[in-house]
């Protein structure tokens, strides 16, 4: 299944033999001190910086309804973000992983985001849709 969007990944994460709980890191993108000239530009026009964890959590699928309901409790924070890393924790026939299950694939998360390890999440802009990351 191609997830274009925050509901392809809720209907995709429903249709797993496993249970699954998701998890989130939202990113802030900010421009690096030491930016070449080139970067700020780019940066001004809306394109790079540098990804920046700010806030991270773990949701079963029957504690999340909709993309909304997620960006709204992320809001809650008041931090601000361009752009959310999902991900997928399987857990075991008939039993979902629970939250303490999910805190060190989340600090995973966090720091391969950190080092621009990007490849095994699904990013999303401030809208739902899936984006593709260069």
């Amino acid at each position: 299944m191609t997830i274009q969007n925050f509901d392809d990944l809720l209907s995709a994460a429903r249709m797993q033999p496993l249970p699954q709980r998701l998890l989130f890191v939202f990113a802030g993108v900010e421009l690096p001190q030491d930016a070449t000239p080139a970067q700020r530009l780019e940066f001004e026009r809306g394109e790079g910086g540098a990804l920046v964890p700010q806030i991270c959590v773990d949701k079963g699928l029957d504690e999340l309804q909709s993309f909304d309901q997620l960006v709204h409790e992320a809001e809650a924070f008041g931090k601000p973000w361009g752009m959310v890393f999902a991900a997928a924790l399987a857990g075991k026939p008939g039993r979902e992983p629970g939250s303490a299950e999910a805190d060190q694939p989340l600090h995973d998360m966090v720091e391969a985001i950190r080092q621009g390890r990007l490849g095994a999440f699904i990013p999303f802009d401030p809208q739902g849709h899936a984006v593709v990351l260069n």
